[in-house]
């Protein structure tokens, strides 16, 4: 799998950032792309990337606020005609989501030529899809803003190749059986598949927030997470000010990676007080104070593979 950052800045787009935009490329479990947040100018950030909109079957916003849903009409109108003609699209987000969409669609007569099933959350979410466990949760953020935890399949472990022909079972499509159910017939035996291959593989959990001060959601949405994609709106200076703005410090972040046990963190929302060569200065000046290498600050088009 890999995530691909289209837009990281915070508010307002810079001249090297775009407004928030996170593509989450669910290879090899599936051939689709699912878009969290959609910030003004999204579309064309993804022509300067291999992303096909036909392949996206899923929108995920966290919050209402135009920096991160300004771009979802031109990504709806823009995917008739680049290969979604007929392909379904989930939009999940929350409550007046749907509104939003078929408003601007109609008055700007808007045609598309696709379904789409919008998913409206109430507080709280549990979503089930090809195997993936979605679940989301109320932040604070001063409006209905959200966190998605996000839990790929698990994958059945490797076969054991040579405990198979121990009993005669030479490779070939019957070890398709094997790996993927619980029983398999062989000379008129029934065997056990899980004493012919190693354990069951765990598929990775992704923690991807959208605008929050702390609040206790958060540990719940990023426990063990692999990979969290979390804001930090406010690199140094003091943290009260970003909590009364109803956004995360650095620090905040980092406190949230130990108490959930994080494994490694993306930081984004960028503030545009920030240039590139800044954040990269402060970056290197936070691992050093916070003596941590489990973390970046990303920019546009950043992809992280796992």
């Amino acid at each position: 799998m890999e995530i691909t950052f289209l837009g990281t800045s915070a508010g307002l787009p810079t001249k090297e950032r775009n407004t928030q935009a996170v593509a989450l490329n669910l290879a090899p479990y599936s051939n689709h792309i699912w878009l969290f947040d959609v910030g003004e100018g999204t579309q064309h950030q993804i022509l300067h990337h291999s992303i096909k909109l036909g392949k996206v079957d899923h929108i995920f916003l966290t919050h209402m606020h135009g920096d991160h849903i300004f771009g979802l009409p031109g990504i709806l109108t823009s995917r008739s005609f680049q290969g979604g003609e007929g392909k379904p699209l989930t939009i999940v987000g929350p409550k007046g989501i749907k509104e939003f969409v078929e408003t601007t669609l109609r008055l700007s007569a808007s045609k598309l030529n696709y379904p789409i099933t919008f998913i409206e959350i109430d507080n709280e979410l549990s979503y089930q899809h090809h195997g993936f466990e979605v679940s989301a949760h109320l932040l604070n953020h001063g409006i209905a803003s959200y966190g998605y935890r996000i839990e790929a399949p698990s994958t059945p472990g490797t076969i054991d190749v040579a405990a198979l022909k121990e009993i005669g079972l030479e490779p070939g499509p019957k070890y398709q059986q094997v790996k993927t159910e619980e029983t398999f017939e062989h000379n008129g035996h029934i065997y056990d598949s899980t004493q012919f291959k190693g354990p069951e593989k765990l598929g990775p959990t992704i923690a991807i927030f959208g605008d929050t001060k702390p609040c206790p959601n958060e540990k719940m949405i990023a426990h063990h997470a692999d990979i969290m994609v979390h804001e930090g709106t406010y690199l140094e200076g003091d943290k009260t000010l970003a909590n009364n703005y109803f956004h995360s410090h650095i620090d905040d972040v980092f406190h949230l990676v130990d108490l959930a046990q994080v494994k490694h963190t993306l930081v984004t929302h960028i503030s545009n007080r920030y240039n590139i060569e800044e954040v990269d200065n402060l970056k290197e000046k936070l691992k050093e104070e916070y003596g941590r290498n489990d973390f970046n600050i990303v920019k546009d088009f950043d992809v992280v593979e796992f």
